[in-house]
């Protein structure tokens, strides 16, 4: 049995938790493979807005089993947190969510280390959210790192220590503001609570759930423009967020990915520092920012917002072998005047339709088409049948231009609130 990916094609925030959560029902496990808790999957149904940072998207579905891979690294303090809020809420945790053994751990001091390295950036830095990632996987690709499977080994606190002493003495004077022994103390508390949980070889676990004929969702975290390789460089994120992603965060084989469901918003935001070819800077930003309520799930810091782009979304489709599109936030477009598209650019007075090494605005000058906007208000659909003119004929240009089909256009945050074509 093949593994279906899903993930984002932009900078992240698309609104994979929403579609993740559509899906469950079709599969019997999802898999977060890549990312940690600098990712915010947000969940909406019954009223209640629900905010995933580790556990995958699939955990309020009562049939499908859960597992963190082994690309994706913890913080046992948030992770607590997270079983915390679902355990009063009723959901059944313990039989329902597995952690890979090789998933690597992140240390109190790996925070602090994030903090002091964005702290002397600058003017320059990349807009990290200060969860600590970028040092868990430089000591992870270092070979220093602490994983799930360590947790029970009789020699794990030596090794924390050795970490930690490692740690303190590339900080310095970095260190000093930091109350250490607090922060150890939650995070040894978040180590109980993992401790809690089944920890397994999820590469051998999936491979058998595949020979055995379950049906596997692997679920990305950011965006493809965030890849660590084909992303905005040096504004990216530490892990590989394509497809191939799922192949070494997962252990799965190249040959068994089936679907791959590429999510894009019906226009483009990011968060933090990098270039954003066609972002906007007037009351058509600001309308679109406070409409589509952009607030990182994780940070909380405002969303920067803009028009589609298609030479960076023809990009991700082509880097990630994507089989079937999904349209988020369509709603959150209308009453605008009218719509615009990025088609092209104008690279050093040359157009080109793709997205270029030197990606800034200092080289590169998006080039529009523009649409008739909707009026309608979208959030009460529930057929595309009904939808209106304007928005048809958007999506039909989007088709064509990308060369695969868009299946799923998202009308509103709640699991409701999505329309099948």
């Amino acid at each position: 049995m093949s593994v279906d990916v899903l993930l984002g094609l932009q900078w992240g925030d698309e609104g994979k938790g929403k579609i993740v959560d559509v899906l469950a029902g079709n599969y019997d496990i999802i898999a977060r493979f890549q990312g940690g808790p600098n990712a915010g999957h947000t969940l909406e149904f019954d009223g209640i807005k629900h905010v995933l940072h580790t556990i995958p998207s699939g955990i309020f579905h009562k049939n499908a089993i859960n597992v963190v891979g082994n690309g994706v690294v913890i913080d046992p303090i948030i992770f607590k947190n997270e079983i915390d809020a679902l355990n009063k809420m009723g959901v059944n945790l313990i039989t329902k969510l597995l952690l890979s053994k090789k998933a690597h751990l992140i240390l109190p001091t790996h925070k602090i280390l994030d903090a002091a390295s964005e702290k002397s950036k600058g003017k320059s830095k990349i807009g990290s959210t200060l969860k600590g990632i970028g040092p868990t996987y430089m000591d992870k690709t270092g070979r220093n790192g602490l994983r799930v499977g360590d947790i029970n080994s009789p020699e794990f606190k030596s090794r924390y220590n050795k970490l930690v002493s490692k740690h303190s003495k590339l900080l310095g004077n970095d260190f000093i503001g930091f109350d250490l022994e607090k922060l150890e103390k939650d995070w040894f508390d978040g180590i109980d609570v993992l401790k809690s949980f089944k920890h397994i070889d999820s590469e051998h676990y999936l491979h058998n759930a595949q020979k055995n004929g379950k049906k596997i969702l692997a679920e990305g975290a950011q965006g493809t423009l965030l890849d660590i390789d084909f992303g905005s460089y040096p504004f990216v994120t530490s892990s590989n967020t394509i497809s191939a992603g799922a192949c070494t965060g997962l252990g799965i084989a190249p040959n068994k990915i089936g679907d791959i469901f590429g999510i894009f918003k019906a226009y483009c935001t990011r968060v933090g520092s990098g270039p954003f070819p066609t972002e906007l800077f007037d009351e058509v930003g600001e309308f679109i920012g406070k409409k589509g309520n952009e607030f990182g799930a994780t940070t909380g810091r405002k969303r920067r917002c803009g028009w589609l782009d298609l030479p960076a979304l023809k990009y991700a489709i082509a880097l990630n072998g994507v089989t079937k599109l999904m349209m988020m936030k369509a709603d959150v477009l209308s009453d605008l005047e009218n719509i615009k598209v990025c088609t092209h650019y104008n690279y050093n007075g040359e157009l080109i339709d793709y997205l270029p090494f030197e990606a800034s605005e200092d080289t590169i000058v998006p080039v529009y088409k523009e649409f008739a906007a909707w009026k309608e208000d979208l959030t009460q659909l529930s057929s595309i049948d009904d939808a209106p003119s304007q928005l048809i004929d958007y999506i039909d240009f989007l088709e064509k231009e990308l060369e695969t089909p868009i299946l799923v256009v998202s009308v509103g945050p709640d699991r409701t609130q999505t329309l099948n074509r």
